[in-house]
């Protein structure tokens, strides 16, 4: 898959969030773009490291090469669809990445079942990506992998997007276009499904309660 970024990113290597990057010079940098393309690097900037490291986390470190360049492509082009009142643009960003993690569901389960017949020694410290490297419990990593194979696609990335990019209720809902009902119930399903898979081990040692 071919690599695209948007007009003028910058270097990668420096890309870091910006902690003083609130969410309306988000907002504003999102406006100014739409007259000054160039200005659509401060999003690129700030956000791009966490929505890689998302990516990295479900699918793999190579594919999220292109998951979050095409995230940022994707965005660049939309952003004249952006509306401040509806949300804000981390959240945003994190629905357009999730999306197109969704073009590649196959490849995600195959992952995590692969990652579940994988003994704990042999992965390496490089895989930050993996998941299952949040439980602390013994023997729950594989069982976890696996279980998170078998979730609805749409039960995993309200469950992922809290376990991974620490979003709120409100935030997955913006992402993906729901009810905060909605994603409640989604991320409760979620957690007891693990739960039964985990033989009753709590799903909280990798998703933290988050209010809504």
């Amino acid at each position: 898959m071919a690599h695209h970024h948007p007009p003028d990113p910058g270097s990668r290597s420096g890309a870091a969030p910006d902690a003083s990057g609130s969410d309306a010079s988000d907002a504003a940098a999102i406006v100014r773009s739409r007259r000054e393309p160039a200005a659509f690097a401060e999003i690129f900037h700030r956000h791009f490291t966490a929505i890689h490291g998302y990516a990295a986390r479900r699918l793999g470190v190579d594919a999220a090469d292109d998951i979050a360049a095409e995230t940022f492509l994707a965005a660049f082009n939309k952003r004249g669809r952006f509306d401040p009142d509806r949300g804000t643009v981390r959240p945003w960003l994190y629905g357009i990445a999730t999306r197109l993690i969704g073009l590649h569901r196959r490849s995600e389960g195959r992952r995590y079942r692969a990652l579940a017949r994988t003994p704990a020694e042999h992965v390496q410290d490089g895989h930050e990506d993996r998941v299952t490297a949040r439980v602390t419990a013994g023997g729950a990593g594989a069982d976890l992998a696996d279980a998170l194979a078998r979730l609805p696609r749409g039960d995993r990335d309200v469950l992922l997007l809290v376990a991974l990019a620490d979003l709120t209720y409100e935030e997955v809902g913006q992402a993906l276009g729901l009810k905060t009902g909605t994603v409640a119930s989604r991320l409760h399903r979620a957690r007891r499904r693990l739960r039964e898979s985990l033989g009753g081990t709590n799903p909280a040692l990798i998703v933290e309660e988050t209010p809504a």
